[in-house]
């Protein structure tokens, strides 16, 4: 049977589980909520980036990306940065939904999935 391992365990949660060559990440938020949701995302894509590096991965490898934001109307400063970030060839599968997210000051949270 293969091991899984698990990073950053909490009571609650994990933010992410590394199994049989697949890095699964939690839905990662940003830190600072007081930024615009260009500034949020670019935290949590730098918190996905930090993530997938130690799971010996990174974004040109991500399977499945699902993004939640608090506002559709903000979906065009959430691509902003999206695009600024995505590794470049190898855009994952993606979707957006608007979502209430567990904190009112989220703007957006985003889950992955990559081969490691």
């Amino acid at each position: 049977m293969q091991v899984i391992k698990r990073v950053n365990v909490g009571q609650r949660l994990s933010d992410m589980a590394i199994y049989n060559g697949v890095a699964y990440l939690a839905g990662q938020v940003p830190d600072d909520v007081t930024q615009d949701i260009a500034g949020q995302t670019a935290q949590v894509l730098n918190t996905i980036d930090k993530l997938l590096a130690e799971a010996g991965s990174n974004k040109s490898r991500i399977l499945l990306a699902q993004i939640y934001v608090a506002n559709m109307k903000e979906f065009d400063g959430m691509n902003k940065a999206w695009d600024a970030w995505v590794a470049e060839g190898n855009a994952p599968p993606r979707a957006t939904i608007e979502a209430r997210l567990a904190n009112a000051d989220f703007k957006v949270e985003i889950v992955v999935t990559a081969a490691v």
